[in-house]
């Protein structure tokens, strides 16, 4: 008697054990890698997008946030994503057009004006022709474009910046691609690739002599603790992409991927808004912890800049009528 109690307290404890997936069974897995702190508005939108997705669609997504580079390191997103690896991440249009060479065009320093024309120009039908080519070539779509940031130069020390070419010689710390590197070059620096990660200690210790990044950024990532200037250079107005793997996206039913794509658009508009909020409001922040903040001659900068991105071997594969349809845009 007692064996047969057994045999059956077994059997249905094994029933129990293997039932146990099939509670989870059409959940659907979305891994998001993004090299931000979680101090950063780029993690705490991936909040606002996980929260919104179990709001619309209970239950039927497992949103996993890998913040500071813990699954993929930066500038590896876009491969993990065409090769099955990655479901969601946050892409740069450098890591586009790795892939995608005219698109270079996107990565050109004073291409854009401000944040209000960069919206425009990605939710536009500029936009919508990046997205179409985006999951042709690499088969990523393009989710919501999300204000980076504009782009200034943080240093170690403070030095007199007034064009270019007073930042001859500057261990400038730039992405490891050829399209961040050039952009370093024409801003007059030498520019030194290094991951996101390791940007902090390579300013404390003097291996990098600078860095450049969005002032939300810079505080986000404590920067101001290892440096002592910002210089205004206003550089970079940019852009990521929240992107997801088309076959993750072609996999979801219609109705969930409207779910996403509005739930996508609705974090991309929080980190929107806090972003160039806290952007007005950095430099005095900035300048109670000490550090010099001055403004350089930035037309010479975008005269500089502009003619070396037109006469390089980016500019060659631009596509005819792309840069003038970008600054028509108001």
């Amino acid at each position: 008697m007692t064996k047969i109690f057994m045999r059956c307290a077994v059997t249905t404890l094994l029933a129990a054990v293997f039932a146990l997936p099939a509670l989870g069974a059409g959940k659907q897995v979305l891994r998001i890698s993004t090299p931000a702190v979680p101090e950063d508005w780029h993690v705490k939108m991936l909040y606002v997008f996980k929260d919104e997705l179990a709001r619309t669609a209970p239950g039927r997504f497992d949103v996993q946030i890998h913040h500071s580079g813990t699954l993929f390191k930066q500038g590896t997103e876009a491969v993990a994503m065409e090769r099955g690896n990655l479901e969601m991440a946050l892409l740069s249009m450098q890591d586009i057009a790795r892939r995608i060479p005219e698109y270079s065009i996107f990565t050109a320093g004073y291409l854009i004006r401000d944040p209000q024309q960069l919206i425009k120009v990605y939710t536009g039908p500029i936009g919508a022709e990046v997205n179409r080519r985006t999951e042709a070539v690499m088969g990523i779509h393009l989710l919501a474009p999300i204000y980076l940031g504009t782009r200034q130069l943080n240093l170690r020390t403070v030095r007199k910046v007034r064009t270019p070419a007073d930042l001859a010689g500057v261990k400038l710390r730039m992405p490891g691609s050829k399209e961040w590197l050039f952009l370093g070059r024409a801003l007059g620096a030498n520019p030194t690739p290094l991951p996101f990660t390791e940007v902090y200690l390579a300013l404390k210790t003097g291996a990098i002599d600078g860095q450049d990044n969005p002032l939300p950024t810079v505080k986000s990532a404590k920067f101001y603790e290892v440096t002592k200037q910002i210089v205004l250079t206003s550089h970079l107005v940019d852009v990521l992409q929240f992107a997801i793997a088309n076959r993750t996206w072609q996999g979801l039913s219609a109705d969930d991927r409207a779910k996403v794509a509005a739930a996508a658009k609705d974090a991309a508009a929080y980190n929107n808004k806090n972003r160039i909020r806290e952007e007005d409001e950095l430099l005095e922040f900035f300048r109670g912890k000490g550090l010099t903040i001055t403004t350089p001659d930035v037309e010479a900068f975008r005269r500089t800049v502009q003619a070396a991105y037109l006469k390089s071997e980016f500019a060659a594969h631009w596509p005819k009528g792309l840069l003038e349809r970008i600054n028509a845009v108001r």
